[in-house]
């Protein structure tokens, strides 16, 4: 990808954002008081990584294929589209339950999310020879996905087999990566997953005397080694992909070690009110109590999100996501390094 201005046709994205369903805190206020039309519906009170780098691209914010009046293939989604679903998981939710996992938002998994784009791309780009070409100046974001895969037996107390369910969830996610690789794609970040043993709700939920804690970060170190567990293992089967298809740009993003170099040092970037306790919540050391949700009446929201790196105990901020995505995107945290490929514009947009 030589620059955007002559390669980048448009950016295509596959991750976790919008779901469409009244029964849900993130469609309520204060999700989204600080973009800029103060819509809910996203996963912080403001932009998201994926908006950062859409802006630094000089593109327009993502538009969700799924929208408030369903799907709409006969949208001009030229300049990209979010295929995302809040709450979606890498595996199907059929293959979760037999393993007595429940997906209680959304059964649009990452295979879903590939048949609407499969399904909306003549909309886009035409016949199939175009489609092709299409696709491979494309830019395409796989995610960050296979988070919620384990958030919800790990948030409902269930043990996890890492050698077996870590395994199956990479596999779901480069299947996807080898499919779009067969029709055209040329250039995909696949990000890692992020350090959830930083994550309010985990700490609230899985946090006790007899679990081990980072005495630098406070994080709990065993989900962090899971976290990392995965992103070893992703990493292991994209450089297996790098040698099947030597002539596509695989990028890893180290969605990890973007973050915990916030989370080592939250005042060092202005983060005063430290990195693990959440800005919206219902109270509690981390500020997250499941049965006063960000979004619901029994929940409060603070002052100034800009000095919290977390959100609402799961999701951050958004000026904790400029800082990730300015460290993905313009800084080393992603393999091959992205700017190299596809420069970028300064994040310095005002927040």
């Amino acid at each position: 990808m030589a620059s955007r201005s002559s390669s980048l046709a448009s950016l295509l994205v596959i991750m976790i954002l919008h779901l469409w369903n009244q029964q849900f805190p993130v469609l309520l206020s204060p999700y989204g008081e600080n973009f800029y039309d103060h819509s809910t519906g996203r996963c912080s009170n403001g932009r998201l990584i994926i908006d950062f780098l859409a802006e630094s691209l000089g593109l327009p914010l993502i538009p969700p294929f799924v929208h408030e009046k369903g799907i709409d293939n006969a949208i001009a989604f030229g300049q990209g589209v979010n295929f995302a679903v809040a709450g979606a998981t890498a595996l199907d939710s059929s293959v979760l339950e037999t393993r007595g996992i429940v997906n209680p938002m959304t059964n649009a998994s990452l295979r879903v999310q590939l048949e609407w784009f499969k399904h909306s791309l003549p909309s886009i780009c035409g016949n199939a020879s175009d489609c092709r070409k299409f696709i491979g100046n494309s830019l395409i974001l796989m995610g960050e996905i296979g988070g919620n895969d384990y958030n919800y037996p790990i948030l409902d107390g269930k043990l996890i087999n890492e050698d077996s369910f870590v395994p199956l969830v990479i596999d779901s996610i480069v299947s996807t990566i080898n499919e779009l690789i067969e029709m055209g794609a040329q250039t995909l970040v696949v990000p890692g997953n992020l350090p959830v043993g930083c994550s309010g709700a985990y700490l609230t939920i899985c946090g006790s005397e007899t679990e081990e804690y980072d005495p630098k970060t406070g994080c709990l170190v065993r989900l962090n080694e899971f976290a990392e567990y995965h992103n070893e293992l992703l990493q292991k089967k994209l450089n297996h992909l790098r040698e099947l298809h030597p002539n596509v740009n695989i990028i890893y993003a180290d969605y990890y070690n973007a973050a915990m170099q916030i989370y080592r040092s939250p005042e060092k970037y202005g983060f005063t009110n430290g990195g693990l306790k959440a800005c919206c919540g219902g109270g509690g050391p981390y500020n997250f109590n499941s049965s006063a949700e960000c979004g619901l009446t029994s929940a409060s929201v603070c002052d100034e999100p800009d000095t919290y790196v977390c959100w609402d105990g799961i999701h951050l901020t958004e000026a904790a996501y400029k800082l990730i995505a300015n460290n993905l995107f313009q800084g080393g945290y992603t393999t091959p390094q992205f700017n190299s490929l596809c420069p970028t514009s300064i994040f310095s947009s005002s927040m």
